[in-house]
């Protein structure tokens, strides 16, 4: 299946996936917690934005990742690998979501080139046209290293090497909530009301209600938000899926090192005044809006990372926080100007590389939005650290301003 090509395709497909999210709200009791609509948005077989077959990543696309903008990214993240690998004395690497394929085509040869490839090269895609696209990459690029990727369904139950999570935590759905003016920390747990999906004629709208989802209102107590913030209201997003997303891939991991790359920010950072409506973040044909409602079926849905939630998850499921900095200070400490020189044939050359590693390191750009952090077990860092937190580690950025 393609995109489809024209408005009434368009509007035929989403309107066959708001036919089934009207079903589940009717067998639910007339309404859903926003995490089961997301879910149903992006992951329902046959008709979610990632279960259909729609072109989703480039210029045809709705979005461009990283790796489709610079082969700079995808380098520079194979030097981290190779060092990771080179303490391992060797192993695997698993990729999580890998889109277009556009890392895994620059990880691998890099990787070879510092004899530093990986037994097996794994990839975990949940899209079957974006699988598709990977294997068709994958096999007219490198036909000689094809051999060693393998596509899995679920993470293996023991992996030795890297886990490499490239903008995915962003799209695990994510519940939204609100605390009414007024709300003092004290009274957070019963003032939380969860927004569910209801539907209202043909459309979908969003109510605040009681919590009818288990645990909601602790975690959003656990924010530990300051009453500074919570005085004029505050509309946001918890993400109650990470800790046992993160605790599968620990459960899995022998040894290595698990590497998230992603926009978000520390909790202190994320939840201030100016995103007192929120982080939700919807991309259709490369426009960025804020209405999950709209497009159904034909557009990403996303929200910012809480990077104190991944650290606490990760630690929390035995694994060691061992490195936590921005994009722009993780390419640049795995050497993106030297891989920047060394891939330049020309000047020409130089300036188109130039202009894509300038989208990946500008603050304006995708250098202080998006962050890198990583988690390690029965993994001995170098001297130095790891040459991608090695330039400026920022953890204790992490730590809330609140601690309870």
């Amino acid at each position: 299946m393609t995109r489809p090509t024209g408005a009434d395709d368009a509007a035929a497909h989403s309107a066959r996936l708001a036919a089934l999210i009207r079903r589940e709200i009717a067998a639910a009791g007339g309404a859903l917690p926003f995490d089961r609509f997301m879910d149903l948005a992006l992951y329902a077989p046959g008709l979610g934005y990632y279960a259909a077959g729609m072109t989703k990543l480039g210029p045809a696309g709705d979005f461009v990742t990283a790796p489709e903008l610079s082969p700079l990214f995808g380098r520079c993240l194979a030097t981290q690998c190779a060092e990771a690998l080179d303490a391992l004395g060797g192993g695997d690497i698993l990729e999580l979501g890998a889109g277009s394929g556009a890392l895994a085509a620059e990880l691998l040869p890099a990787l070879a080139a510092l004899n530093r490839l990986p037994e097996r090269y794994g990839i975990l895609e949940p899209s079957p046209d974006l699988a598709a696209r990977q294997h068709r990459l994958l096999a007219e690029r490198l036909p000689e290293l094809a051999a060693r990727v393998h596509w899995v369904q679920t993470p293996p139950a023991s992996l030795r090497g890297l886990i490499i999570a490239n903008e995915v935590v962003d799209a695990l759905p994510v519940h939204r909530f609100c605390l009414p003016p007024g709300t003092t920390p004290a009274q957070v747990p019963g003032a939380v009301r969860e927004m569910l999906v209801q539907c209202d004629g043909d459309t979908f709208t969003a109510v605040p209600a009681a919590p009818v989802t288990p645990g909601l209102a602790a975690a959003v107590d656990a924010l530990r938000l300051p009453e500074a913030l919570l005085a004029d209201g505050l509309c946001g997003e918890i993400n109650l899926r990470l800790a046992p997303w993160l605790a599968l891939l620990a459960d899995g991991l022998d040894a290595g090192m698990v590497l998230i790359i992603d926009y978000g920010y520390p909790r202190r950072e994320l939840y201030l005044p100016e995103r007192r409506d929120g982080t939700l973040l919807c991309h259709h044909r490369h426009r960025a809006h804020a209405d999950p409602y709209a497009h159904l079926g034909l557009q990403d849905i996303t929200a910012h990372v809480d990077f104190t939630a991944v650290a606490e998850a990760g630690t929390a499921a035995g694994l060691t926080l061992a490195g936590y900095t921005t994009q722009a200070n993780f390419l640049i400490g795995c050497g993106l100007d030297r891989h920047l020189h060394a891939a330049a044939a020309d000047a020409e050359a130089l300036l188109d590389l130039a202009a894509g590693a300038k989208q990946l390191v500008l603050p304006a750009a995708m250098g202080e939005r998006f962050q890198a952090l990583a988690l390690t077990r029965g993994l001995r860092p170098p001297p130095a650290g790891w040459c991608g937190f090695a330039l400026r580690d920022l953890r204790e950025r992490l730590q809330s301003p609140h601690p309870s």
